[in-house]
């Protein structure tokens, strides 16, 4: 290291290797010599050595101007900011103009997010281009009369842009600043940064691409005198002790000779008697997130390259899959310029058939011979279990019996209305076992439950019924005055001692006759419409009963598991909470009414009724954890997530507070509740827990915005596939 505030930033320290073997570190700052000041050094101390040897003074030439000159030089050359028409004053002018509208920060596929402040810390990956694509650059800058620097950048520019980056990309890139020959054989600090402005918008082919950054670097190259140091004080972007500013992707072409990362034995022979060779200190820092580096062989062609990247944002794996993807990209861009960029297949050996097949190998076959509706799979649950409980709100409780005779009561009456296969019907019932009761009869109808939330504003219900047109409204005596019902629909009133009556006019022992396939919708929820107005989804019963089968395959409930039902049921998380139990012989515990927001009663109820497997959305969880009594909640075995991003904060305090499970599942409303699932097992320190993996007979994709698979690490939309589309 160099302290500048006093040391001279050169250094020299003798090695004696042997009698009639030395080795001379000569140790040089940046500050004090730049890429191109490497020859000329070198030239001075060869011939320094030899003349050394032969016992003489060194003959130095006479420089036309010293480093001092230079600087004079250069500041009589841009003039005063004050001269409107001085030549530092119209830079100023071009780059405010050229760099309006700058993004802040360009989206990186980084394995972490970025520190308030940067360490600056880096390591170091190599890569290489091979000669015969480097070769296919050169002959292909030749024809598009432009470098092969350029070629690079837009290659760079293409990587980024696929990378999550957007399609306006700031490179930064070093200039020599050695605009005038008399300053060749000066070492000395010349060099000033750019920034290039990158266009990827449009998907242009790649031949248009290069051209577009023709124009612009050949602009900015003639506005390379502003200091960058200068250029920041004049823009004033927002600042950061995060990142650096205006740019922080930096690209560097050294095709001078001296390539970044020689190796041992590389050098200059002098005349038998000194080998110079050069070795760049790693110094283990970083200024910027990605510094590419690539050096123009020699000997056999080719690009050998070194990417410096940010230990507080990149993993060693992910810095190597950029530089290996660059790599690619060159070499398929040279191939078919004249095909749109977002053609050019960035997947590196084997990747895509690890994303589109291996992870997605999920097919599992099923008997032919399986029920394959929720009605039909309940129903045999009944004949294994009829005097087991099902059911339990509050001080009442049902048997499987119990609860199919009620649900088969209410199904005839329902059939006597007109519902049926493909019919929808309303429900608008508080947690009650008289809800479980309905949701059930419309099953066993053939129809799809539509859950309607009193709670849910006039218009938006009053949209619903009229969106869905259900055949009939199941609801109770408190509820239906409040319900903006449309004219003609049909109500039933649960609860009243009339409806009663009338449900216990037809027999329970048998649901009425309905051919219900696989295909016939048994739900239908609507979104939020957070982002628009909210639409219906129906989920056919062969979505759901392939999530509720994988459900039970991979937890595994018993006759002794009880599962707690909290969520309301207009989302869709409500669907696996009712049926799954019923589905596998254990007891369903309704919670009451507006009891999922209370973490007191949750973890009361929780120790007293024995409950074995809830559901949280993350941020209900962290509040649940909080609750001084959440920890005695010993019975516990497996707790589920989704709705949200479960943070590593929460995923910690549940480890420290519960022995549980816990799993964390994703899912849009628009499939068969959920599509992939993962175990939180702790390992995963500081760290959000991940989606996961696709569910049984079910495919996921990471798509960019032309629908091509994105590489690893590449942020995209989520497309579903399989059994739970709905």
């Amino acid at each position: 290291a160099f302290d500048l505030t006093v040391d001279v930033p050169i250094r020299a320290t003798l090695f004696e290797l042997g009698p009639d073997e030395h080795a001379l570190l000569l140790l040089v700052h940046h500050i004090a010599g730049d890429g191109q000041s490497v020859d000329p050094l070198r030239r001075d101390l060869v011939a320094a050595y030899e003349a050394r040897v032969a016992s003489r003074e060194p003959q130095w030439p006479v420089l036309p101007v010293q480093y001092a000159d230079f600087a004079v030089w250069q500041r009589e050359l841009l003039g005063s900011e004050d001269d409107p028409d001085s030549l530092v004053s119209a830079q100023i002018a071009y780059w405010r103009e050229r760099l309006a509208d700058l993004p802040t920060e360009i989206e990186l596929p980084a394995d972490r997010p970025r520190p308030a402040a940067a360490s600056h810390r880096g390591a170091r990956v190599t890569f290489s281009v091979p000669g015969d694509v480097h070769a296919g650059i050169q002959t292909f800058a030749l024809s598009n009369n432009t470098t092969v620097f350029m070629v690079l950048q837009a290659a760079l520019g293409v990587l980024l842009a696929r990378s999550g980056a957007g399609e306006d990309i700031p490179i930064g890139t070093p200039v020599a600043g050695r605009g005038d020959d008399a300053v060749d054989d000066l070492v000395g600090l010349f060099i000033n940064s750019l920034v290039l402005r990158t266009d990827v918008s449009g998907d242009p082919t790649f031949r248009e691409l290069v051209a577009r950054v023709r124009e612009s670097d050949l602009e900015a190259y003639a506005h390379q005198d502003l200091p960058f140091e200068r250029l920041v004080e004049v823009l004033n972007p927002e600042r950061s002790l995060s990142r650096h500013p205006l740019f922080q992707v930096m690209l560097t072409l050294n095709n001078a000779g001296v390539t970044p990362a020689p190796e041992r034995g590389e050098g200059t022979d002098a005349a038998g008697v000194i080998d110079v060779v050069l070795h760049p200190v790693e110094t283990g820092t970083v200024r910027y997130d990605l510094n590419f580096h690539l050096g123009e062989r020699r000997d056999n062609g080719g690009l050998r390259g070194v990417l410096d990247y940010s230990t507080d944002r990149f993993d060693r794996e992910s810095a190597q899959l950029l530089a290996d993807r660059l790599v690619r990209l060159l070499t398929v861009t040279v191939e078919s310029p004249d095909a749109p960029v977002s053609r050019a297949d960035m997947l590196l050996e084997g990747e895509r058939r690890q994303i589109l097949e291996e992870w997605n190998d999920t097919a599992a076959e099923r008997a032919g011979t399986e029920a394959t509706s929720l009605s039909a799979l309940f129903e045999q649950q009944v004949a294994r279990t009829p005097d087991s409980r099902a059911l339990q709100f509050e001080g009442s409780a049902l048997s499987y019996r119990e609860l199919d005779r009620r649900a088969n009561c209410l199904a005839h009456l329902l059939r006597s209305m007109g519902a049926g296969p493909e019919s929808r019907v309303a429900v608008a019932i508080p947690r009650s076992l008289d809800l479980v009761v309905a949701l059930l009869a419309v099953l066993k109808v053939g129809g799809a439950y539509l859950p309607v939330d009193s709670e849910y504003p006039a218009e938006r219900i009053a949209f619903m019924l009229a969106d869905a047109e259900p055949t009939a409204l199941l609801t109770t005596r408190q509820l239906k005055s409040r319900l903006p019902a449309p004219t003609g629909l049909q109500v039933v009133v649960v609860d009243d001692p009339a409806t009663r009556r009338q449900t216990e006019s037809f027999t329970g022992e048998h649901p009425p006759l309905a051919q219900v396939s696989s295909s016939h919708p048994a739900y239908l929820i609507y979104t939020s419409g957070s982002t628009g107005e909210p639409k219906g989804v129906l989920v056919p019963h062969r979505g759901i009963v392939n999530r509720l089968r994988w459900m039970q395959d991979e937890y595994r409930l018993t006759s002794r598991d009880r599962v707690l039902q909290k969520t309301p049921a207009s989302f869709d998380v409500s669907v696996w909470e009712f049926f799954w139990p019923l589905l596998s012989g254990a007891t369903l515990v309704l919670a009451r009414p507006g009891g999922h927001r209370e973490p007191a009663y949750l973890s009361g109820l929780i120790q007293s009724a024995g409950i074995t497997t809830v559901h949280f959305v993350p941020s209900m969880l962290d509040a649940f954890l909080r609750e001084p009594t959440a920890a005695a909640c010993t019975g516990l075995k497996r707790v589920l997530c989704s709705g949200e991003a479960l943070s590593a904060a929460t995923e910690e305090l549940f480890h420290r507070t519960l022995g549980a499970e816990l799993h964390n599942l994703y899912g849009p409303t628009e499939a068969a509740v959920d599509v992939t699932y993962w175990h939180c097992e702790g390992d995963r320190p500081g760290r959000p827990a991940p989606i996961g993996k696709p569910l049984v007979n079910t495919r996921v994709f990471v798509l960019d915005g032309f629908l091509r698979p994105v590489p690893v690490g590449v942020s995209g939309e989520l497309y579903v596939a399989g059994a739970g589309v709905a």
